[in-house]
């Protein structure tokens, strides 16, 4: 008798990632490093990070906010703008739905998506199959534009703090593109060097920003203060320009959303909660409070700041060219407080927004692994940084020279992406309370995704240049996820099994493994009978050689990666290993590989040929519902996942 094999502790994708390591160049080994392995221990379809080190909400609220407090840098610029005289009372009902809207909105979000996943998982969950897949895949064009638009807005906006600074060299003037583009690289390169998120350097950035935002809105309050004839004529042109208090309102509605940059940072907040320090309820209490926080800070400085910058700057400077055009509180350090302390602000704000496109590329790395790799729709090499930045470098260059590097033309492409995740929140917790039963909160919500809905519509009808930009990562994505899949269909996709007791006494028992794979149906006495006839007649399948009925059940093809619960079960006096997996093939070829390293022996698994049909259409059956033509794919499986033959087990087909 032979000596079985001993159980070999690593899966056939990690030896052949081991033998192509010694064979790689030292570029592809450096793209590729901290690439994590698989391991069936720690990865599968659920499978979350569970972030080292945990800080205080507080010290949270400074990660999300240098993203969020950073729009004050061009956000009162963008609403003069977008609303001239109106832009107060314009910032007045973008205060209002922050408070009533979108804080409550992320505040239900938190409570039922506490992994950090957000909204996207919660329509994951209330759509399952394909089609929340297909949703998510639809949204994450939005959350990248969202997200690259911050990077390539923020570098704009922070090249025009460098550019309108008194003591930059002349020979800069009019490079706004070069600057923009040198920013975006030097992030991209941070990245590539290894860039470790630190909530302390984002505790000090907020703080020194939000005190010289302090100390500038409160000199510019107090100039309108001591000049009431300021506020006159500021209300003389508002009067001017709109007959009554409902035509303001009127026009202020229309114009809102143009200024849902103000609304950014939600969806971060809402990512960054596994990093709240406590238990699953204070991570939530903590991040709610983080988010209110955050919201009553921003909504008092969006508030002030718009309120002086429409008081006092001429509206002539807001324009393209104009010394407040994209830095309208930067103008105002200048000059009222000089050029020294605005060089300061300049740099804090410069430092900020900076930090807010590593704060948004950062989301962009978090959200691909967590998503895209999870349903097979991106290639391995997704799962690491350095590729991924380069991908979104790429990106955020041609984002930038689409834009000029523009800081107002590219307003409506980010409101787009924020308005759009926004909404996505929005219908997804008024799915949840409809599902739950919830009526009150179901007609709250429901209302305030009908708020957000009109504004969505009218910022995509206003300013399509941000639905075009949002439509083209959305075709990208869905069609670059499709052919990853496609490509990936045939992959060792199982990331654990486990055998019940049952399952290995029957393994156990055996002496040679043969396994008769059968589809069930009516699971009576006749279908076992005539398997095991079939069984004789097509392979010659003694009843003497103890062969097991093994048969497996898709509850969700959309799943790529699953874990495999072998169950044993006598049914007429027939052996059977049961088990569910996202795809047929793909779970008998883990079984059969799993069983030669638990036993030393090669296992046999028999099947007849399918019945005649378009080979196409069988590979479609096999990518959607994860059946097709179940031989040629298991064995295509096998091959891949062993490539020594003497070693790889053996599938028969009559």
């Amino acid at each position: 008798m032979s000596t079985p094999t001993p159980p070999r502790t690593g899966s056939a994708r990690e030896e052949r990632g081991e033998r192509g390591e010694r064979g790689e160049s030292a570029l592809h080994r450096w793209l590729l490093h901290g690439l994590p392995r698989s391991d069936a221990k720690t990865t599968g379809p659920h499978h979350e990070h569970t972030p080292g080190h945990r800080h205080t909400w507080w010290q949270v609220m400074c990660l999300t906010g240098v993203d969020y407090f950073s729009t004050l840098g061009y956000q009162p610029g963008i609403a003069a703008l977008a609303a001239g005289a109106l832009s107060p009372v314009a910032t007045l009902l973008l205060v209002a739905l922050t408070l009533l809207g979108a804080l409550p909105t992320y505040r239900a979000v938190a409570e039922q998506s506490p992994n950090g996943l957000g909204s996207l998982s919660m329509l994951e969950k209330l759509l399952p199959g394909w089609r929340g897949k297909l949703l998510v895949l639809f949204l994450l064009g939005f959350v990248a534009t969202a997200f690259i638009v911050t990077i390539t807005l923020s570098a704009a906006d922070a090249t025009a703090h460098v550019l309108h600074n008194p003591f930059v060299p002349g020979f800069l003037a009019g490079r706004q593109v070069p600057v923009t583009l040198v920013l975006i690289t030097a992030l991209g390169g941070v990245f590539l060097l290894g860039f470790s998120e630190a909530i302390s350097i984002a505790v000090v950035l907020v703080a020194v920003y939000l005190a010289l935002n302090v100390i500038v809105v409160g000199v510019a309050v107090e100039h309108v203060v001591v000049g009431p004839h300021l506020v006159g004529d500021w209300y003389g042109v508002l009067t001017a320009e709109h007959s009554s208090p409902i035509a303001m309102i009127a026009v202020a509605l229309y114009v809102m959303p143009k200024l849902a940059l103000g609304l950014s940072g939600f969806e971060t907040g809402v990512a960054v909660m596994p990093l709240v320090k406590g238990d699953l309820d204070r991570r939530i209490t903590g991040a709610k409070k983080l988010l209110t926080t955050a919201a009553l800070i921003m909504s008092v400085f969006l508030i002030a700041s718009s309120f002086a910058t429409t008081v006092l700057i001429p509206a002539e400077e807001f324009a393209e060219g104009g010394r407040a055009n994209g830095r309208a509180l930067a103008y105002l350090a200048h000059e009222f407080l000089g050029d020294w302390f605005g060089t300061a602000y300049d740099l804090s704000t410069i430092a900020i927004l900076w930090f807010a496109g590593a704060s948004a590329l950062a989301g962009l790395l978090n959200i691909v692994p967590r998503y895209l790799p999870r349903y097979g729709m991106a290639p391995d090499w997704s799962r690491a940084t350095r590729p991924m930045v380069l991908v979104f470098t790429v990106i955020s260059f041609a984002i930038t020279l689409f834009f000029d590097a523009d800081v107002e033309s590219q307003g409506g492409a980010y409101a787009t992406g924020v308005l759009a995740l926004i909404l996505s929140a929005a219908v997804a917790v008024t799915l949840s309370a409809w599902k739950s039963r919830r009526a009150g909160a179901t007609a709250g919500f429901g209302f305030i995704t009908a708020v957000f809905g009109y504004a969505t519509v009218a910022n995509v009808i206003e300013r399509p240049d941000g639905l075009v930009i949002a439509g083209f990562f959305v075709v990208f994505i869905v069609v670059t996820s499709l052919v990853s899949r496609a490509t990936r269909s045939t992959e060792l996709r199982v990331t654990r099994i486990t055998l019940d007791d049952t399952a290995r006494r029957y393994i156990n028992e055996t002496g040679e493994i043969h396994l008769i794979a059968n589809e069930p149906n009516a699971r009576d006495c006749a279908e076992y009978v005539g398997k095991k006839r079939e069984a004789w007649e097509l392979h010659r399948l003694r009843t003497s050689e103890g062969a097991l009925f093994l048969e497996v059940t898709v509850p969700d093809a959309s799943e790529f990666e699953s874990e495999l619960r072998v169950v044993g079960e006598e049914r007429h006096g027939f052996r059977i290993l049961r088990m569910e997996s996202t795809t047929i093939a793909n779970a008998i070829a883990a079984l059969l590989l799993y069983l030669r390293d638990q036993t030393g022996k090669t296992p046999h698994v028999y099947f007849h040929w399918a019945a005649e049909g378009n080979p196409i259409g069988a590979l479609l059956r096999y990518l959607v519902f994860g059946g097709g033509d179940i031989p040629p794919l298991t064995r295509e499986v096998l091959r891949q996942a062993e490539p020594d033959p003497a070693r790889r087990p053996l599938v028969h087909v009559g």
